[in-house]
């Protein structure tokens, strides 16, 4: 049998209205390793406010208005422990936040030595030439490659999806001002038609006031 360990690993995408704060909680106890990594994907200035409290309610990160960041913790202190993504500096933008908390115990990741494996498949000759703690160590350190490759895809992933979050604002904001430019300049052709007819038409108003003004200025 392996002995059981400890760890937790989560993604979460949460949104935070203006002038808000959402607030999470995780149990912890001493001795485990927190990572926590999180990323600003869309609304707004892509920046928001992180604080992480232990137990007592402690400040142990204090984050003001930054799009991506991250933290690890050694927990000192059993208890639940609050991680508050605070938006309140914003009156307008909700914002939309990627975040990963990994919790792990790496006294009790481990593989008990003492313990009999099943290697009933694998070439006998192999087995003999690997001790029981290189097999460890490899297996170890590729579930740490896995997890990083994961952690790594999910990282682009987020940021992929902020960047396109941001071209489509920026394609908005152009379709708008364009749409705005062009009903301007519709606008000051027709006014500019209208002087230059009313110039030549004797009755109409426009005529009528040059007419008097080119009499009292000659």
């Amino acid at each position: 049998m392996i002995k059981p360990f400890f760890c937790f690993e989560k993604e979460f995408t949460v949104n935070v209205d203006a002038s808000k704060e959402d607030c999470f909680y995780q149990p912890m106890k001493i001795g485990d390793t927190t990572d926590i990594e999180y990323q600003v994907i869309s609304g707004g200035e892509l920046d928001i406010s992180l604080n992480i409290f232990d137990p007592t309610g402690r400040v142990l990160v204090a984050d003001f208005k930054k799009s991506e960041n991250s933290h690890t913790i050694v927990v000192q202190m059993n208890g639940d422990y609050k991680f508050c993504f605070d938006n309140k500096f914003s009156s307008f933008s909700a914002k939309t936040i990627f975040f990963e908390l990994i919790v792990d115990n790496s006294e009790e990741d481990k593989w008990d030595s003492d313990e009999n494996y099943n290697f009933d498949d694998v070439d006998p000759s192999v087995i003999y030439n690997l001790k029981l703690t290189e097999v460890q160590e490899i297996v170890n350190n590729v579930r740490d490659n896995l997890n990083k490759a994961k952690h790594l895809q999910d990282m682009i992933k987020s940021t992929e999806a902020r960047d396109r979050n941001v071209a489509e604002e920026a394609f908005f904001r152009v379709n708008v001002y364009s749409i705005l430019i062009l009903v301007v300049m519709i606008l000051v052709s027709f006014v500019q038609l209208f002087m230059v007819k009313s110039l030549f038409e004797e009755k109409s108003k426009v005529h009528s006031f040059w007419s008097y003004l080119e009499r009292i200025f000659h």
